[in-house]
């Protein structure tokens, strides 16, 4: 396997283009012109103006979103959405806001242990953010932190029998979810030009192979009661390893696609963020089928104010919403094919 897993960026991140006039704007990775439809760039706008306009001095969005506003990783997803549209983050539209969350996640660091918030799904997407923007925003201090959050993620994983990761970084046992939250980082720092050993995807995906049902999906922590939402986590890591010779790939995508009608009521946008980076990766016609359907159904649920809000806040709907979206763009390193 280690002569398979690759980087889907080597080096350092490319820097971010900017963006024309809407009207005009193509994506930025694909073989063909396509133009960014209207109705979604008026309605990314929206959201990522939402996300501008109630963000806290402190450079999160705690004052207004008590309960999950503050976390680092919610704060991360939020920096994701803020630059993949392919605004500048050191002179664009947005380029204060960024900064302020980056300072914010580097703050909420431990800088004994590496730890980023308390758990390890905060660190997961606090670091796959820092690891997005490194080597683009001039900022002294997303190099160190990353590194440092790196090296706990797979400290953490080479204490963990299971070759996984679950909710603390000296967790004994592991689940679908933390472990594609914590691959997902590795893979955005390995595309960053950090150093990261193949053994640790390769114990990532030996987990996830554990927990792999027959018709192609993912249980939760065991081979069982698999749900679209870990079947997009699982099978997206297999296309970011590059294992589309994979065995159980096929069986893995016929399974979503037997899926894309589906919404997660327990965490709603999870889903949606996982499956839109799931089937691009894996088959285009699908995902542009998917893509459409999702681009009508968002526009259905986003608030007059511009933000999208479930059980889980508003920061953190309104940007993994606009995260399912983004792949319209194709600005995010982590989203190239």
């Amino acid at each position: 396997m280690h002569s398979l897993i690759r980087p889907l960026v080597c080096g350092a991140l490319v820097a971010l283009a900017i963006p024309g006039p809407a009207s005009a704007r193509s994506f930025s990775n694909s073989s063909q012109a396509e133009v960014i439809p209207k109705k979604l760039e008026k309605m990314y706008q929206r959201g990522l103006q939402w996300l501008a306009t109630n963000q806290g001095a402190d450079g999160s969005w705690g004052h207004i979103d008590s309960n999950f506003g503050s976390n680092p990783g919610v704060v991360g997803l939020a920096v994701m959405a803020l630059v993949s549209r392919g605004d500048d983050p050191n002179t664009g539209l947005y380029a204060e806001n960024v900064r302020k969350a980056v300072d914010f996640i580097i703050a909420e660091q431990n800088t004994s242990s590496g730890l980023i918030g308390s758990r390890m799904y905060d660190h997961g997407f606090a670091t796959t953010a820092l690891a997005e923007v490194y080597g683009e925003l001039d900022h002294p201090g997303v190099g160190q932190t990353l590194q440092k959050a790196v090296d706990l993620i797979l400290k953490s994983q080479s204490e963990n029998p299971t070759g996984g990761w679950r909710y603390d970084p000296g967790s004994t046992d592991a689940d679908t979810s933390v472990v594609g939250c914590q691959m997902v980082a590795l893979f955005a720092a390995r595309n960053a030009g950090l150093m990261i050993p193949d053994v640790a995807f390769e114990r990532g995906l030996a987990y996830l192979a554990s927990v792999r049902t027959s018709e192609g999906g993912y249980g939760y922590s065991n081979a069982s009661n698999p749900n679209p939402t870990r079947g997009a986590i699982g099978h997206l890591m297999y296309s970011l390893a590059k294992q589309r010779d994979d065995s159980s790939y096929k069986s893995g995508l016929a399974y979503l696609k037997k899926n894309l009608k589906y919404r997660d009521q327990s965490y709603p946008f999870y889903y949606e963020y996982y499956m839109a980076q799931a089937l691009f990766h894996a088959d285009s016609e699908v995902w542009s089928e998917w893509n459409n359907a999702n681009i009508g159904y968002m526009s259905t649920i986003q608030l007059p104010d511009g933000s999208w809000t479930s059980g889980k806040g508003s920061t953190f709907s309104t940007s993994a919403a606009l995260l399912s979206l983004a792949l319209n763009y194709r600005y995010l390193p982590i989203y190239e094919r």
